[in-house]
């Protein structure tokens, strides 16, 4: 049996064609763990489905309310936007595929 700890993963990361990672291969899995207040950049995927599902705590996205339980998927080029963590929050989350430059930060401009 090998044993490893989350912390010793880049952001909850730990399977994907990315360095640490339990298992290289051609789709990403995460444990997201975020705390009360946190935000996070508007961004999108283009060559990636990301698959969510929310552990524990709370989360504001897309101008929904997410709680534990709930399963959100996000499509190639839907951008998740006004991301607030309502609680301590996490997120186990799968790519269906492994491209560390694939995730684009959506800046809104406004006139």
């Amino acid at each position: 049996m090998k044993l490893d700890r989350i912390e010793n993963f880049k952001r909850g990361w730990f399977i994907g064609n990315f360095e640490p990672s339990l298992l290289k291969t051609n789709f990403e899995v995460g444990l997201q763990q975020s705390k009360k207040g946190q935000t996070h950049d508007n961004h999108f995927h283009k060559l990636s489905t990301e698959y969510n599902l929310v552990i524990s705590g709370e989360i504001k996205l897309n101008d929904k309310i997410l709680k534990k339980g709930d399963i959100f998927i996000i499509e190639p080029y839907e951008v998740s936007h006004d991301v607030e963590y309502l609680t301590d929050t996490e997120i186990l989350v799968v790519r269906d595929m492994s491209d560390p430059k694939d995730k684009y930060v959506y800046k809104i401009i406004e006139n």
